[in-house]
């Protein structure tokens, strides 16, 4: 790896056609522009990571799996106040 100092304005340029300018530093904050052709693909490293990761896969579920599940049941209007009022009382 290359390890390179640069000054806000300063220029590195990466072959023919790709220039990085370095366009603010604040702090510990870099800001960078990059300078490429359309064609160059340029993403963030992390974002790059994600890409390798599969998704995870799914079981596929079908319509009548769906159909025989049993309702959910719906809390009475009592019984959410008697699960809610002790959280009020808590939080203040």
């Amino acid at each position: 790896m290359l390890v390179l100092s640069r000054k806000e304005g300063e220029r590195i340029v990466i072959g023919d056609n790709i220039t990085l300018i370095v366009s603010k530093v604040s702090g510990n904050r870099v800001t960078i522009g990059i300078e490429a052709p359309r064609d160059v693909k340029v993403v963030r490293g992390e974002l790059q990571t994600g890409l390798e990761i599969a998704p995870p896969s799914i079981d596929p579920i079908s319509i009548e799996q769906i159909a025989s599940r049993p309702a959910p049941k719906h809390a009475t209007l009592r019984e959410f106040a008697a699960a809610v009022l002790p959280l009020q009382r808590q939080v203040g």
